[in-house]
C-alpha cells in the first residue's frame, strides 16, 4: 500500500504565507502525496507549483465554519475551479442540520456540486465533533443523495477532530461507492492506519511526512 497516496498534505493555519505554501507543495511532489489542500486564497499558487506533477490542489470553501449562504459557497466553489482547484472540500450548514432542516442542508450541498459540475470532486465536511451519531448518519445520507464524492470528518478547527469509530459509521453508511476522507488530529502512522482500517480511503493532515516516515510530529496542529 502507498500511504503517500492517501494523504492530502494540508495547510490551512490564517497564518500561512506564500512561502510555506510553496513549500508544501514541494514536499507533496517529492513524497507523491494525492493532494495539498489550501484555503482559496493559495489556489492559484498551489495549482502554478503542481503543474507539472499528479498532485492535486484541493481547496475548501465556507471553511472553517459552513455558515456562509450556499450561493456564496457556489461562487467560492467556481472560482476556486478556475483558479486550478481540482478538489473542493466544503463545510456543510451545521446549524440547519441540527434544526433538521435536511432540504437546506441538501440545498446547501447540491449548490456546490453543481457549481462544480464533474470539473473537481466534492468533500463534504461535516464535522463530527459536534454531531450526534445520528446526526452524521442523516448527514452522510444527504451528501450521498446530493451526488457528492466524499464525505470527511471534519474541519480541524473546531473541538475535535477523525476518530476511527466515526469513519467506520460514515463508510457504513455511505458504502463502498463513495469516499471517506479523515481529518484532525492525525500526528502519526499508528493513528492514520486506524483510520485507512476503519474504511476511510483519504487523510487530511499536516503531518504527512511523519506519518509516512512512521514518525509522531512535532507540535500540537491539529490539521
Amino acid at each position: 500500500m502507498n500511504l503517500a497516496k492517501y494523504i492530502d498534505h494540508t495547510i490551512l493555519k490564517p497564518e500561512a504565507t506564500e512561502e510555506a505554501v510553496i513549500k508544501l507543495c514541494k514536499e507533496a511532489k517529492e513524497y507523491g502525496f494525492a493532494s495539498v489542500c489550501v484555503n482559496p486564497y493559495y489556489a492559484s499558487l498551489a495549482a502554478k507549483e503542481l503543474m507539472d506533477s499528479d498532485v492535486k490542489v484541493c481547496v475548501v470553501v465556507g471553511f472553517p465554519l459552513g455558515a456562509n449562504t450556499k450561493e456564496v459557497k457556489a461562487f467560492e466553489t467556481n472560482q476556486a475551479i478556475e483558479h486550478g482547484a481540482e478538489e473542493i472540500d466544503m463545510v456543510i450548514n451545521i446549524g440547519a442540520l441540527k434544526d433538521k432542516k435536511y432540504d437546506v442542508v441538501k440545498a446547501d450541498i447540491e449548490a456546490v456540486v453543481n457549481a462544480a459540475n464533474k470539473r473537481a470532486k466534492v468533500k463534504v465536511i461535516i464535522e463530527t465533533c459536534l454531531l450526534t451519531d445520528e446526526e452524521k448518519v442523516q448527514v452522510c445520507a444527504i451528501a450521498k443523495t446530493a451526488g457528492a464524492d466524499f464525505v470527511k470528518t471534519s474541519t480541524g478547527f473546531s473541538s475535535g477532530g477523525a476518530t476511527a469509530a466515526d469513519v467506520a459509521l460514515m463508510r457504513k453508511t455511505v458504502g463502498q461507492d463513495m469516499g471517506v476522507k479523515a481529518s484532525g488530529g492525525i500526528r502519526d502512522y499508528k493513528t492514520a492506519m486506524e483510520m485507512i482500517n476503519a474504511g476511510a480511503n483519504r487523510l487530511g493532515l499536516s503531518a504527512g511526512i511523519a506519518v509516512v516516515k512512521g514518525e509522531e510530529a512535532a507540535g500540537g496542529d491539529k490539521y
